[in-house]
């Protein structure tokens, strides 16, 4: 099965840290990405955001990546409900604390 294919979920860290260790050891870019089935785009990003990494490093990179969109959505959410809040003081004619 080739690993772009799958998407990144499917893939996981393990096969990423994994493809990148092996090139560590010596194995060319090229032959890796036959071997898996990916572009030397996608071993190149992988290698700019998780080289030098192990799995726990990354699983936790991962996680804290997961975090930051959680809390980013939230934020937009808490936005918008306060501009709608302020919409709604503007047109009953209250006036907005300061």
């Amino acid at each position: 099965m080739h690993l772009e294919a799958c998407g990144f979920e499917l893939i996981g860290l393990l096969q990423i840290v994994g493809i990148l260790k092996q090139h560590e050891a010596g194995l060319k870019t090229a032959d890796l990405c036959r071997e898996h089935g990916i572009s030397a785009a996608t071993f190149y990003g992988w290698k700019s955001k998780y080289g030098g990494m192990d799995v726990s490093e990354a699983q936790r990179l991962k996680a804290m990546e997961d975090e930051n969109r959680r809390l980013k959505l939230l934020v937009a959410e808490l936005s918008l409900h306060d501009e709608a809040l302020k919409a709604m003081i503007r047109k009953n004619g209250w006036s907005l604390p300061i």
